[in-house]
């Protein structure tokens, strides 16, 4: 490989810049007729815009509204499923800890009668858990639905009155 630069090739010919790029818009300057637009129609055309811009803005500031709304939902679902997880493996826990004291305690029995008795109780114990943990649970995903929904609900509540006739 060579460490020396090489410079750019020169014209040959020296020729000068072509005249169409000296002026290149040069086609297009013609003389346009002055025309005078009607008063009502200029008025029209101004009242055409500000309705646009009133319309943009208030669709703006109820996409804006939405999404706010939409988030709060998304985040208050996000949490509540977090707490839902958490409530989940506290009850699984909780079972495995329970069923694991239910053996170590029937490896210790020294009778059938004995066996009968503590199996019959950790059933009983396990069914009166498991039911009350059933309760909270769905105490907890009905709140958590009416949570998540609520932003999103005020949001439509709020859009449907601007609509309402007077």
């Amino acid at each position: 490989m060579s460490d020396t630069i090489s410079a750019a090739p020169k014209s040959k010919s020296g020729a000068k810049p072509n005249k169409a790029f000296d002026a290149p818009f040069e086609a297009f300057s013609f003389a346009v007729p002055n025309v005078e637009v009607p008063v009502a129609f200029r008025d029209m055309a101004e009242k055409a815009v500000t309705g646009s811009k009133d319309a943009y803005a208030k669709l703006k500031s109820a996409a804006e509204e939405a999404t706010e709304a939409l988030e709060d939902s998304y985040e208050t679902t996000r949490s509540g499923l977090v707490a839902l997880g958490h409530k989940s493996l506290d009850n699984a826990k909780t079972h495995s800890d329970a069923t694991f004291a239910f053996v170590r305690d029937f490896m210790g029995v020294k009778s059938f009668a004995e066996a009968v008795e503590l199996q019959a109780s950790f059933a009983r114990k396990q069914f009166e858990t498991l039911t009350a943990q059933t309760r909270d649970l769905q105490e907890f995903t009905q709140k958590l639905a009416t949570d998540a929904s609520r932003p999103v609900k005020q949001g439509v509540e709020k859009a449907l009155k601007g609509f309402q006739p007077n």
